[in-house]
C-alpha cells in the first residue's frame, strides 16, 4: 500500500470516529423541555389576604323554652324589627296555669297552719290545756292551805288527826294531777313548736312552687328582651317543643361580627385595625367595610384546611347582612411602592424558605437555556405577586411551572414570554 493511500484511510477513520463520537452523544442527550418565563417587574404592590368567613351577631339574644308545651300564637315575623317589651308569641300554659292555682291554695292553707301554730296552736285546745291546769293548780294550792290550817288546828285540838289525813290525801293527789296536767300543757307547746316549724317550711315549699309555676305563666308570653331584629324564628304555630328548644333569636344587627378563616401561612402580617372588604355573592354589587379586632392565637381543623380564626367588626347599616351567611373577607395590611415583584405562581415555598428556577443561558447552541434552582427572599404578597427583597435582578428571567416539573439543571428551551409581567415592567419604568 502506497504512501498515499494509507494517508487517505487514516483521514477517512477519524473522520468516521468524529461522527460515530457525535452521534453517541446526540443520542443520549436529555430532551429539552419547553417552558414559559417571566421577567421580575417593578409594581405597587397592597399586601392583602383573602379568605371567606362567616357572619355572626355581636350580642345576640337566645331565646329558649322553659316548658315542654306547644306554641299557641305567633305574633312576629322572621326578619322584623321588634323593641323591647314586645309581645313575640304565646306559649300554651293552661296546665301550668291550673297547677298555678292549686299550689295558690295550698299556700293560703299552710299559712293560715302557720299562723295557728306560732299563736300557740287552735285556741280551744290550748284553752283547754291551760284551763284544765290553772284549775288543778287552784285545788292544790286549796288543800296545801287547808293542810296549814288544820296542823295547827291538831295541834290545838280543835280538829282531829283523821281530817288531817284526810286532806292529804286529797292534797297529793291534787299534786299528781297538777304534775300530769304540767305535763300535757308542756306536750301541747311542744307539739305546738313542732306544727310551726313544719308549717313554716310547708309555707316555704309552696311559696316554691307557686312562684314556680307563676314563672312558667309568665314564660307563656315571650316578649323581646331588647330592641333589634329577629333574624331566627325556628317554629310554627301548633309546634310541640321541649325545655330547652330554640324559640327565637335577635340582635341589633347595625354592626356584626365576621368570623374570618384565615390560613395558617397568611397569620404571621395580620394586626388589629386592619380595614376589611366584606362582599358577598348574594348582593354582588355590594361591598361593605370593617375592621380587624381579635388576631387569632391558635389554629384550628376546618376541612382540609389549617385555619385562624380572625374576628372582624363590620358595619351593617342598612341591615343587609344576615348572621350565618357565608361571606368573603379581604384583609389589607402593607403597601409598597415601586417594588421588584414575581407572579406567586413561580415560587416554590419549603417551610419558611422561598424558590425560584431561573433561566441561564446554555452551552449547547442559540436558544438553550439551563434551569438554576435559586432561594430568594419575599416581603409582602397580593393575591397574584410576591416582593422580592433579595436574590434577584430585574434582567434574570423566571420559569413559570407548567406540565413538567421543573428541578436544578434542566434543560430548557423558552417559548414564551409573559407579556403581562413585560407590560407591568414597562409602565413601572
Amino acid at each position: 500500500m502506497d504512501r498515499r493511500l494509507r494517508n487517505r484511510l487514516l483521514i477517512f477513520l477519524v473522520l468516521a470516529g468524529i461522527v460515530a463520537f457525535a452521534l453517541v452523544q446526540l443520542s443520549g442527550r436529555q430532551p429539552t423541555t419547553k417552558i414559559n418565563a417571566v421577567m421580575p417587574a417593578r409594581s405597587n404592590l397592597v399586601s392583602s389576604v383573602s379568605s371567606n368567613g362567616k357572619v355572626e351577631p355581636i350580642s345576640p339574644v337566645v331565646v329558649r323554652a322553659q316548658l315542654g308545651t306547644f306554641i299557641q300564637k305567633i305574633h312576629v315575623t322572621e326578619g322584623q324589627q321588634v323593641r323591647k317589651g314586645q309581645l313575640l308569641l304565646e306559649l300554651d300554659v293552661k296546665d301550668a296555669a291550673a297547677q298555678l292555682a292549686q299550689a295558690r291554695e295550698k299556700l293560703l292553707h299552710a299559712e293560715d297552719n302557720l299562723r295557728t301554730a306560732q299563736t300557740g296552736g287552735r285556741s280551744d285546745e290550748a284553752a283547754k290545756a291551760a284551763g284544765d291546769l290553772a284549775k288543778a293548780v287552784t285545788e292544790r294550792d286549796r288543800l296545801q292551805r287547808n293542810h296549814e290550817a288544820l296542823m295547827r288546828l291538831v295541834a290545838q285540838q280543835a280538829a282531829t288527826k283523821d281530817e288531817l289525813t284526810l286532806n292529804d290525801q286529797q292534797l297529793k293527789a291534787a299534786q299528781t294531777e297538777v304534775d300530769r296536767l304540767t305535763a300535757v300543757k308542756a306536750e301541747f307547746d311542744r307539739n305546738t313548736k313542732l306544727n310551726a316549724s313544719g308549717s313554716a317550711l310547708q309555707v316555704q315549699q309552696a311559696q316554691n312552687e307557686v312562684a314556680s309555676l307563676e314563672e312558667k305563666v309568665r314564660d307563656g308570653r315571650i316578649t323581646a328582651q331588647a330592641d333589634g331584629t329577629l333574624y331566627s324564628l325556628p317554629i310554627r304555630q301548633g309546634d310541640f317543643v321541649e325545655v330547652g328548644h330554640l324559640l327565637a333569636e335577635m340582635a341589633d344587627l347595625h354592626k356584626v361580627r365576621v368570623r374570618a378563616f384565615v390560613d395558617e401561612p397568611d397569620l404571621g402580617g395580620l394586626e388589629p385595625g386592619e380595614p376589611v372588604r366584606i362582599t358577598w355573592d348574594a348582593l354582588p354589587n355590594r361591598s361593605w367595610q370593617g375592621t380587624t379586632e381579635v388576631i387569632p392565637k391558635q389554629v384550628v381543623p376546618r376541612g382540609s384546611r389549617s385555619v385562624g380564626e380572625l374576628l372582624c367588626s363590620v358595619n351593617n347599616d342598612k341591615l343587609e347582612l344576615l348572621p350565618n351567611v357565608n361571606v368573603d373577607v379581604r384583609i389589607n395590611s402593607r403597601e409598597r411602592t415601586n417594588v421588584l415583584a414575581i407572579p406567586r405562581g413561580a415560587v416554590e415555598a419549603e417551610g419558611t424558605r422561598r424558590y425560584v428556577f431561573v433561566v441561564k443561558d446554555g452551552q449547547l447552541g442559540v436558544g438553550k437555556k439551563v434551569l438554576e434552582r435559586r432561594e430568594i427572599h419575599v416581603g409582602i404578597a397580593d393575591a397574584t405577586s410576591y416582593e422580592v427583597t433579595s436574590g434577584l435582578t430585574e434582567s434574570e428571567l423566571i420559569a413559570l411551572p407548567g406540565d413538567t416539573d421543573l428541578r436544578d439543571g434542566m434543560r430548557v428551551v423558552v417559548v414564551n414570554l409573559d407579556s403581562l409581567n413585560l407590560q407591568g415592567r414597562k409602565d413601572a419604568n
